[in-house]
């Protein structure tokens, strides 16, 4: 927790969630990754550990890829990639940091917060989100996502 402002503080959070998930999965065996936990959810990224965890990655990486989009880049969504193995999605979990470490250091603390809804982006469930209000999201939703495997590996160890 040693980052300046408003985007360090936010960066300072979503790295220790992002660690606070990885320090869950690492116990994790690689045949667990893939035990389909419920059979009958359709969504398909509640399936197992390895679904939720893909998921995750991707979800972090469109994160950033729309404020890079925001402010004027057209990068496209990375496809969802499954790992046979816990250390893959450590390693996935790494990148995503930095890759949304890189894009928020183009970021100012005051471009962060906008009343504008010129100035805001339409995420792909429909909501409109200035990047202070995605950074949130993203946050809150690796934690959700932890909170799931953490209770996932409580029915999986009785």
């Amino acid at each position: 927790m040693n980052r300046q402002g408003a985007v360090g503080a936010l960066l300072d959070i979503y790295e220790q969630a992002i660690n606070d998930l990885k320090d869950v999965i690492k116990p994790i065996s690689d045949n667990a990754l893939t035990k389909i936990i419920d059979e009958k959810t359709t969504n398909e990224d509640c399936k197992s550990i390895q679904t939720i965890l893909s998921h995750v990655v991707r979800s972090g990486y469109i994160y950033a890829i729309n404020i890079q989009n925001l402010k004027g880049q057209t990068i496209n969504r990375p496809e969802k990639v499954f790992h046979s193995t816990i250390e893959g999605y450590l390693n996935d979990l790494t990148h995503v940091f930095e890759y949304t470490e890189n894009v928020l250091r183009e970021i100012k603390d005051n471009e962060l917060e906008q009343y504008d809804n010129s100035l805001k982006m339409m995420t792909s469930w429909g909501q409109l989100y200035d990047i202070e209000q995605l950074m949130e999201h993203a946050i809150v939703h690796v934690l959700r996502h932890k909170r799931q495997i953490v209770l996932i590996n409580k029915l999986l160890s009785n």
